[in-house]
Protein backbone atom coordinates (compact mmCIF):
# COMPACT_ATOMS: atom_id res chain seq x y z
CA UNK A 1 0.00 0.00 0.00
CA UNK A 2 2.86 2.32 0.53
CA UNK A 3 6.25 2.97 -1.11
CA UNK A 4 9.22 2.47 1.03
CA UNK A 5 12.34 3.40 -0.38
CA UNK A 6 15.85 1.63 -0.37
CA UNK A 7 17.27 4.13 1.73
CA UNK A 8 14.51 4.43 4.44
CA UNK A 9 14.31 0.01 4.55
CA UNK A 10 18.38 0.43 5.30
CA UNK A 11 17.92 3.37 8.02
CA UNK A 12 14.70 1.08 9.44
CA UNK A 13 16.82 -1.64 9.53
CA UNK A 14 19.54 -0.07 11.11
CA UNK A 15 17.75 1.74 13.69
CA UNK A 16 16.09 -2.20 14.33
CA UNK A 17 19.49 -3.47 15.18
CA UNK A 18 20.39 -0.79 17.31
CA UNK A 19 17.72 -0.51 19.46
CA UNK A 20 17.84 -4.97 20.00
CA UNK A 21 21.44 -4.74 20.34
CA UNK A 22 22.24 -1.36 22.16
CA UNK A 23 19.12 -0.38 24.04
CA UNK A 24 16.75 -3.21 25.07
CA UNK A 25 20.13 -5.02 27.65
CA UNK A 26 20.21 -1.71 29.10
CA UNK A 27 15.96 -1.87 30.19
CA UNK A 28 16.83 -3.45 33.57
CA UNK A 29 19.22 -0.81 34.43
CA UNK A 30 16.43 1.75 33.27
CA UNK A 31 13.76 0.17 35.26
CA UNK A 32 15.09 -0.85 38.55
CA UNK A 33 17.65 2.24 38.99
CA UNK A 34 16.09 5.34 36.83
CA UNK A 35 17.03 7.40 34.36
CA UNK A 36 19.52 9.98 36.03
CA UNK A 37 21.67 6.39 37.06
CA UNK A 38 21.80 5.18 33.69
CA UNK A 39 22.13 8.78 31.62
CA UNK A 40 25.93 8.74 31.16
CA UNK A 41 25.49 5.33 29.31
CA UNK A 42 22.99 6.66 27.39
CA UNK A 43 25.00 9.54 26.32
CA UNK A 44 27.32 6.74 25.32
CA UNK A 45 24.50 5.30 23.39
CA UNK A 46 23.23 8.70 21.54
CA UNK A 47 27.04 9.46 20.21
CA UNK A 48 26.83 6.10 18.72
CA UNK A 49 23.52 7.11 16.90
CA UNK A 50 25.23 10.19 16.10
CA UNK A 51 28.21 8.27 14.40
CA UNK A 52 25.87 6.06 12.34
CA UNK A 53 23.67 9.27 10.86
CA UNK A 54 20.75 8.52 12.74
CA UNK A 55 20.71 11.52 15.08
CA UNK A 56 17.74 13.60 14.75
CA UNK A 57 15.56 11.71 12.68
CA UNK A 58 12.34 14.14 12.33
CA UNK A 59 14.44 17.18 12.03
CA UNK A 60 15.23 18.86 8.46
CA UNK A 61 18.63 18.69 6.88
CA UNK A 62 19.22 22.30 7.29
CA UNK A 63 19.44 21.99 10.83
CA UNK A 64 21.51 18.48 10.91
CA UNK A 65 18.58 15.93 11.17
CA UNK A 66 17.60 13.24 8.69
CA UNK A 67 15.12 15.36 7.33
CA UNK A 68 12.47 12.26 7.37
CA UNK A 69 8.91 12.96 6.44
CA UNK A 70 5.86 12.85 8.61
CA UNK A 71 4.96 9.36 7.41
CA UNK A 72 8.96 8.47 7.19
CA UNK A 73 9.21 9.53 10.67
CA UNK A 74 6.28 7.50 12.01
CA UNK A 75 7.99 4.04 10.66
CA UNK A 76 11.14 5.11 12.62
CA UNK A 77 8.91 5.63 15.65
CA UNK A 78 7.69 2.59 15.78
CA UNK A 79 11.20 0.94 15.60
CA UNK A 80 12.07 3.20 18.52
CA UNK A 81 8.80 2.88 20.58
CA UNK A 82 9.86 -1.00 21.16
CA UNK A 83 11.88 0.27 23.82
CA UNK A 84 11.46 3.14 26.87
CA UNK A 85 14.47 4.40 25.90
CA UNK A 86 14.46 4.63 22.07
CA UNK A 87 13.01 7.89 21.28
CA UNK A 88 15.62 9.55 23.65
CA UNK A 89 18.73 7.94 22.85
CA UNK A 90 17.83 9.51 18.81
CA UNK A 91 16.92 13.05 20.23
CA UNK A 92 13.28 12.70 19.32
CA UNK A 93 11.70 12.45 22.67
CA UNK A 94 8.46 14.29 23.92
CA UNK A 95 8.88 17.06 24.86
CA UNK A 96 12.15 18.47 23.12
CA UNK A 97 11.05 17.26 19.60
CA UNK A 98 8.00 19.15 19.69
CA UNK A 99 9.91 22.15 21.05
CA UNK A 100 12.44 21.68 18.44
CA UNK A 101 9.78 22.01 15.48
CA UNK A 102 8.31 25.10 17.00
CA UNK A 103 11.58 26.99 17.25
CA UNK A 104 12.35 26.02 13.93
CA UNK A 105 9.50 27.33 12.38
CA UNK A 106 8.36 30.77 14.54
CA UNK A 107 12.07 31.32 16.95
CA UNK A 108 13.91 34.41 16.43
CA UNK A 109 17.90 34.06 15.07
CA UNK A 110 18.69 35.07 19.02
CA UNK A 111 16.44 32.60 19.84
CA UNK A 112 17.75 29.53 17.79
CA UNK A 113 21.14 30.42 18.67
CA UNK A 114 20.81 29.76 22.60
CA UNK A 115 17.95 27.77 22.43
CA UNK A 116 17.22 25.26 19.56
CA UNK A 117 21.08 24.43 18.60
CA UNK A 118 21.80 23.31 21.79
CA UNK A 119 19.01 21.46 21.78
CA UNK A 120 19.72 19.50 18.60
CA UNK A 121 22.96 19.15 19.56
CA UNK A 122 21.67 16.98 22.91
CA UNK A 123 23.14 19.54 24.90
CA UNK A 124 20.39 19.80 26.77
CA UNK A 125 16.69 19.29 27.76
CA UNK A 126 13.76 20.91 27.60
CA UNK A 127 10.07 21.23 28.67
CA UNK A 128 6.51 22.13 27.58
CA UNK A 129 4.86 24.00 30.53
CA UNK A 130 1.09 24.35 29.91
CA UNK A 131 -1.44 22.25 31.74
CA UNK A 132 -2.47 23.67 35.51
CA UNK A 133 -3.77 21.76 37.94
CA UNK A 134 -6.82 24.38 38.55
CA UNK A 135 -7.81 23.55 35.20
CA UNK A 136 -8.97 20.82 32.81
CA UNK A 137 -6.95 19.90 30.56
CA UNK A 138 -8.97 19.22 27.61
CA UNK A 139 -9.39 22.58 27.12
CA UNK A 140 -6.01 24.48 26.94
CA UNK A 141 -7.77 27.98 26.52
CA UNK A 142 -8.46 28.12 29.89
CA UNK A 143 -5.69 28.79 32.34
CA UNK A 144 -4.16 31.33 34.74
CA UNK A 145 -1.03 31.44 34.58
CA UNK A 146 0.07 34.89 33.25
CA UNK A 147 3.34 36.82 31.54
CA UNK A 148 2.43 40.86 32.04
CA UNK A 149 4.60 43.29 30.04
CA UNK A 150 6.69 45.39 32.62
CA UNK A 151 9.09 47.58 30.46
CA UNK A 152 11.23 45.59 27.96
CA UNK A 153 10.57 42.45 29.96
CA UNK A 154 7.26 39.43 30.91
CA UNK A 155 6.55 38.97 34.49
CA UNK A 156 5.41 35.61 35.01
CA UNK A 157 3.03 34.02 37.38
CA UNK A 158 1.35 30.71 37.32
CA UNK A 159 1.29 26.81 38.54
CA UNK A 160 1.76 24.43 36.31
CA UNK A 161 1.51 20.37 36.62
CA UNK A 162 2.27 17.50 34.15
CA UNK A 163 5.28 20.16 32.86
CA UNK A 164 6.80 16.65 31.80
CA UNK A 165 10.89 16.22 31.85
CA UNK A 166 11.10 19.42 33.69
CA UNK A 167 13.36 17.71 35.96
CA UNK A 168 17.25 18.83 34.68
CA UNK A 169 15.56 20.63 31.97
CA UNK A 170 17.09 24.11 30.60
CA UNK A 171 14.44 25.67 29.82
CA UNK A 172 10.42 25.69 29.41
CA UNK A 173 8.22 26.82 26.57
CA UNK A 174 5.34 28.47 28.95
CA UNK A 175 1.71 29.00 27.88
CA UNK A 176 0.31 32.01 29.89
CA UNK A 177 -1.81 34.18 29.25
CA UNK A 178 -0.82 38.06 27.40
CA UNK A 179 -3.84 39.37 26.00
CA UNK A 180 -6.88 38.38 28.45
CA UNK A 181 -9.27 40.84 26.88
CA UNK A 182 -8.67 38.68 23.48
CA UNK A 183 -11.08 36.12 22.38
CA UNK A 184 -10.63 32.87 24.41
CA UNK A 185 -8.09 31.15 21.04
CA UNK A 186 -6.19 34.52 20.85
CA UNK A 187 -5.15 35.16 24.95
CA UNK A 188 -2.28 33.07 25.24
CA UNK A 189 1.32 33.03 24.32
CA UNK A 190 3.85 31.11 24.19
CA UNK A 191 7.09 32.21 26.12
CA UNK A 192 10.56 30.71 26.66
CA UNK A 193 12.00 30.74 30.27
CA UNK A 194 15.37 29.35 31.05
CA UNK A 195 14.79 27.46 34.32
CA UNK A 196 18.05 29.24 36.45
CA UNK A 197 16.00 32.30 36.43
CA UNK A 198 14.58 33.86 39.82
CA UNK A 199 11.03 32.84 40.74
CA UNK A 200 11.20 29.59 39.11
CA UNK A 201 10.73 26.79 40.97
CA UNK A 202 10.31 22.81 40.84
CA UNK A 203 7.78 22.18 43.48
CA UNK A 204 8.09 18.01 42.79
CA UNK A 205 8.36 14.92 40.43
CA UNK A 206 4.68 13.87 40.27
CA UNK A 207 4.09 10.62 41.30
CA UNK A 208 2.21 8.46 38.39
CA UNK A 209 0.99 5.27 39.96
CA UNK A 210 3.36 5.06 42.53
CA UNK A 211 6.77 6.15 40.96
CA UNK A 212 7.87 9.92 40.34
CA UNK A 213 10.70 9.34 38.13
CA UNK A 214 13.61 11.43 37.70
CA UNK A 215 15.31 13.26 34.79
CA UNK A 216 14.01 13.02 31.51
CA UNK A 217 11.72 10.38 32.68
CA UNK A 218 9.13 12.62 34.95
CA UNK A 219 6.39 14.50 35.33
CA UNK A 220 6.86 17.85 37.46
CA UNK A 221 4.73 20.39 39.40
CA UNK A 222 6.25 23.66 38.76
CA UNK A 223 5.64 27.07 39.74
CA UNK A 224 6.42 30.78 38.77
CA UNK A 225 6.63 33.53 41.12
CA UNK A 226 6.67 36.48 39.57
CA UNK A 227 9.00 35.29 37.07
CA UNK A 228 11.24 37.99 34.68
CA UNK A 229 12.17 37.28 31.17
CA UNK A 230 12.64 39.79 28.59
CA UNK A 231 10.08 40.37 25.67
CA UNK A 232 12.86 38.81 23.53
CA UNK A 233 11.58 35.04 25.03
CA UNK A 234 8.62 35.43 22.98
CA UNK A 235 7.80 32.84 20.37
CA UNK A 236 5.91 33.97 17.42
CA UNK A 237 3.55 36.79 18.18
CA UNK A 238 1.17 38.02 21.34
CA UNK A 239 -1.46 36.00 20.97
CA UNK A 240 -0.25 32.81 18.98
CA UNK A 241 0.21 30.57 21.70
CA UNK A 242 -2.63 28.28 21.26
CA UNK A 243 -2.41 28.49 17.25
CA UNK A 244 1.02 27.25 17.98
CA UNK A 245 0.49 24.77 20.39
CA UNK A 246 -1.93 23.39 17.77
CA UNK A 247 0.30 23.16 15.32
CA UNK A 248 2.81 20.60 17.54
CA UNK A 249 -0.30 18.47 18.17
CA UNK A 250 -0.68 16.91 14.60
CA UNK A 251 2.53 15.65 14.50
CA UNK A 252 3.00 14.46 17.80
CA UNK A 253 -0.07 12.40 17.40
CA UNK A 254 1.58 10.56 14.39
CA UNK A 255 4.73 10.39 16.69
CA UNK A 256 2.98 8.67 20.05
CA UNK A 257 0.86 6.85 17.89
CA UNK A 258 3.58 5.09 15.81
CA UNK A 259 5.30 4.80 19.56
CA UNK A 260 2.59 3.13 20.90
CA UNK A 261 2.00 0.69 18.14
CA UNK A 262 6.21 0.00 18.70
CA UNK A 263 5.24 -0.84 22.36
CA UNK A 264 2.38 -2.90 21.02
CA UNK A 265 4.76 -5.24 18.54
CA UNK A 266 6.65 -5.65 21.28
CA UNK A 267 4.23 -6.56 24.18
CA UNK A 268 3.22 -9.05 21.37
CA UNK A 269 6.49 -10.85 20.85
CA UNK A 270 6.99 -10.78 24.72
CA UNK A 271 3.53 -12.45 24.88
CA UNK A 272 3.78 -14.51 21.69
CA UNK A 273 7.11 -15.75 23.27
CA UNK A 274 6.44 -16.45 26.93
CA UNK A 275 3.17 -18.44 25.90
CA UNK A 276 5.20 -20.97 23.95
CA UNK A 277 7.70 -21.11 27.10
CA UNK A 278 5.36 -21.26 29.79
CA UNK A 279 3.81 -24.42 30.79
CA UNK A 280 0.72 -25.02 32.80
CA UNK A 281 1.10 -28.85 33.02
CA UNK A 282 4.06 -30.53 31.82
CA UNK A 283 3.83 -30.69 28.25
CA UNK A 284 0.78 -28.09 28.08
CA UNK A 285 2.60 -24.49 26.69
CA UNK A 286 0.28 -21.41 27.49
CA UNK A 287 0.28 -21.68 23.69
CA UNK A 288 -2.07 -24.37 23.21
CA UNK A 289 -5.21 -22.13 25.27
CA UNK A 290 -7.66 -21.04 22.86
CA UNK A 291 -8.20 -17.99 24.93
CA UNK A 292 -4.43 -16.91 24.29
CA UNK A 293 -4.60 -17.91 20.60
CA UNK A 294 -7.18 -15.61 20.53
CA UNK A 295 -5.51 -13.01 22.17
CA UNK A 296 -2.99 -13.35 19.34
CA UNK A 297 -4.81 -13.34 16.63
CA UNK A 298 -7.12 -10.39 17.69
CA UNK A 299 -3.67 -8.68 18.64
CA UNK A 300 -1.82 -9.14 15.24
CA UNK A 301 -5.39 -7.95 13.27
CA UNK A 302 -5.54 -5.07 15.36
CA UNK A 303 -1.90 -3.79 15.07
CA UNK A 304 -1.60 -4.51 11.69
CA UNK A 305 -5.10 -2.75 10.83
CA UNK A 306 -3.90 -0.08 13.55
CA UNK A 307 -0.69 0.67 11.86
CA UNK A 308 -2.06 1.15 8.13
CA UNK A 309 -4.93 4.03 9.60
CA UNK A 310 -1.84 5.89 11.17
CA UNK A 311 0.28 5.60 8.44
CA UNK A 312 -2.36 7.00 5.96
CA UNK A 313 -3.28 9.69 8.53
CA UNK A 314 0.75 10.81 7.81
CA UNK A 315 0.44 10.80 4.45
CA UNK A 316 -2.48 13.32 4.02
CA UNK A 317 -0.96 15.17 6.88
CA UNK A 318 2.59 15.27 4.45
CA UNK A 319 -0.07 15.70 1.21
CA UNK A 320 -2.97 18.14 2.09
CA UNK A 321 -1.74 19.31 5.74
CA UNK A 322 -3.30 18.95 9.54
CA UNK A 323 -6.46 21.04 9.03
CA UNK A 324 -7.20 18.35 5.88
CA UNK A 325 -6.60 15.64 7.97
CA UNK A 326 -8.13 16.84 11.49
CA UNK A 327 -10.77 13.62 11.67
CA UNK A 328 -8.43 11.18 11.14
CA UNK A 329 -5.78 12.39 13.43
CA UNK A 330 -8.59 12.40 16.48
CA UNK A 331 -9.45 8.60 15.36
CA UNK A 332 -5.99 7.56 15.28
CA UNK A 333 -5.24 9.30 18.52
CA UNK A 334 -8.13 7.67 20.70
CA UNK A 335 -8.60 4.19 18.86
CA UNK A 336 -4.65 3.45 19.05
CA UNK A 337 -4.37 5.05 23.05
CA UNK A 338 -7.51 2.32 23.41
CA UNK A 339 -5.75 -0.55 21.52
CA UNK A 340 -2.56 -0.22 23.84
CA UNK A 341 -4.20 -0.38 26.72
CA UNK A 342 -5.69 -3.78 25.49
CA UNK A 343 -2.62 -5.36 23.88
CA UNK A 344 -0.83 -4.10 26.79
CA UNK A 345 -3.06 -5.84 29.27
CA UNK A 346 -3.45 -9.05 27.26
CA UNK A 347 0.59 -9.51 27.10
CA UNK A 348 0.37 -8.84 31.30
CA UNK A 349 -2.24 -11.66 31.47
CA UNK A 350 -0.20 -14.11 29.93
CA UNK A 351 2.78 -13.19 31.90
CA UNK A 352 0.98 -13.89 35.18
CA UNK A 353 2.70 -12.05 38.00
CA UNK A 354 5.58 -11.95 36.18
CA UNK A 355 3.84 -9.03 33.99
CA UNK A 356 3.19 -7.38 37.43
CA UNK A 357 6.85 -6.58 38.12
CA UNK A 358 9.58 -4.54 36.64
CA UNK A 359 11.63 -7.79 35.20
CA UNK A 360 9.54 -6.77 31.90
CA UNK A 361 9.38 -3.24 30.44
CA UNK A 362 5.13 -4.25 30.52
CA UNK A 363 4.20 -2.92 33.56
CA UNK A 364 6.12 0.25 33.46
CA UNK A 365 4.21 0.91 30.07
CA UNK A 366 0.96 0.22 31.71
CA UNK A 367 1.40 2.93 34.45
CA UNK A 368 3.17 5.37 32.20
CA UNK A 369 0.87 4.58 29.04
CA UNK A 370 -2.45 4.51 30.26
CA UNK A 371 -2.12 8.26 30.46
CA UNK A 372 -2.30 7.98 26.38
CA UNK A 373 -6.03 8.21 26.68
CA UNK A 374 -5.36 11.63 28.59
CA UNK A 375 -2.86 13.72 27.33
CA UNK A 376 -2.88 14.99 23.94
CA UNK A 377 -6.82 15.20 24.66
CA UNK A 378 -8.57 12.60 26.10
CA UNK A 379 -10.60 10.32 23.98
CA UNK A 380 -13.72 11.74 24.81
CA UNK A 381 -12.66 15.36 23.44
CA UNK A 382 -11.44 13.53 20.15
CA UNK A 383 -14.50 11.24 19.61
CA UNK A 384 -16.76 14.06 20.37
CA UNK A 385 -14.97 16.44 18.08
CA UNK A 386 -15.34 13.54 15.10
CA UNK A 387 -18.87 13.08 15.54
CA UNK A 388 -19.88 16.33 15.52
CA UNK A 389 -18.36 16.98 12.27
CA UNK A 390 -19.63 13.22 10.69
CA UNK A 391 -23.34 14.07 11.92
CA UNK A 392 -22.95 17.68 10.31
CA UNK A 393 -22.47 15.63 7.08
CA UNK A 394 -25.76 13.93 7.52
CA UNK A 395 -27.72 17.16 8.16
Amino acid sequence: MFNISPELKKILATAREFVHEELIPLEPAYLADGFNALEPVLQQKRQMVKELGLWLPQVPLDYGGLGLTLFEHGLMSQELGQTPIGHYVFNCQAPDAGNMEILIDHGTPEQKEQFLIPLLRGEIRSCFSMTEPEHAGSNPTIMSTTAVREGDSYIIDGHKWFTSSADGAAFAVVMAITNPEASRHARASQIIVPLDTPGYSLVRNISVMGEPGDGWASHAEVRYDGVRVPLTNLLGKEGEGFAIAQERLGPGRIHHCMRWLGICERAFEMMCTYALQREVAPGRPLAGQQTIQNWVAESRAEINAARLMVLATAKRIDEAGQYAARDDISLIKFHVAGLLQTVLDRAIQVHGGLGMTDDTPLAYWFRHERAARIYDGPDEVHKWSVARRIFAKYQ
